[in-house]
């Protein structure tokens, strides 16, 4: 069983697109307490503080320091299966109105609605 729950914004070991290298970056468990617990996986969605810009499926995070994050961020539209030994620890747990944007911003950008 994960110590980790959907809205957990959590601390990992992001590898880059081009997998030249790899960075910690905080994340959001975006995937089901239910999917996390008969895998070894975790379904994330990207943090990151550049806030001056906006993709498709971006959501600004309104309450940022309740997340458990040190800057204004963004929670983005790229989503990565992980293995959960990939996250190193727990930053806080995301608003229930911003989590609720994220579901609605990534239900748009999977054409889920």
């Amino acid at each position: 069983m994960t110590g980790y729950r959907r809205g957990d914004v959590v601390l990992i070991g992001f590898v880059f697109s081009d997998e030249t290298g790899e960075k910690r970056r905080p994340a959001l468990v975006v995937s089901s307490d239910a999917y996390q617990q008969s895998r070894q996986e975790a379904i994330i969605a990207a943090i990151t503080s550049r806030v001056d810009r906006k993709f498709a499926g971006d959501h600004p995070i309104a309450d940022w320091q309740e997340a458990g994050l040190l800057f204004p961020s963004v929670a983005t539209g790229i989503i990565r299966t992980v293995k959960q030994s990939m996250i190193t620890n727990k930053l806080g747990t995301m608003p229930q109105p911003d989590m609720r944007a994220v579901e609605s911003n990534l239900r748009e950008i999977l054409e889920l609605k």
